[in-house]
């Protein structure tokens, strides 16, 4: 699994005009899922994104998890994220997940993050057309490979 991770005052995904999931401030989530991605990338990653301390404490260092500063989180799904781009100017996504295996892996991976901590993870819709709209918030983005440990 692949993730981006964007810092954020605020967050929202949209299908078709109409706001499916929306956040304040905390961090919005685009998971890429691959192939061979399970329980153990979802477990990684849920707990290394509520651990990532990349909010400003009291001295403006970067040393508050989204956790600590009591945030919100975003996902969506975006399986670009495993885009192909070596040969030519047509990126491949062969190494994306197929729906039918990546769905229930981002359901998983939503509730597991949920649950982790006790409380609702406003989503887009898997497999939609969906408008993002964030103010990114330093700019703060992270890119986490859960096969990158």
């Amino acid at each position: 699994m692949r993730v981006v991770v964007q810092r954020v005052n605020s967050a929202s995904v949209s299908i078709d005009g109409r706001v499916n999931g929306q956040i304040n401030k905390g961090l919005l989530v685009l998971l890429g899922i691959t192939q061979d991605d399970g329980q153990e990338d979802i477990d990684y990653l849920v707990r290394k994104i509520c651990g990532l301390r990349i909010f400003a404490d009291g001295d403006g260092t970067m040393n508050l998890s989204v956790e600590d500063v009591d945030g919100d989180i975003l996902v969506v799904s975006q399986f670009t994220l495993y885009a192909e781009t070596k040969k030519g100017n047509r990126p491949s996504y062969i190494n994306a997940a197929r729906p039918q295996a990546a769905e229930g892996l981002y359901k998983d991976f939503v509730n597991a993050l949920s649950r982790k901590r006790n409380k609702p993870t406003p989503t887009g819709i898997f497999g939609a057309d969906m408008q993002v709209s964030l103010i990114n918030d330093g700019p703060v983005t992270i890119i986490i490979d859960s096969k990158e440990r």
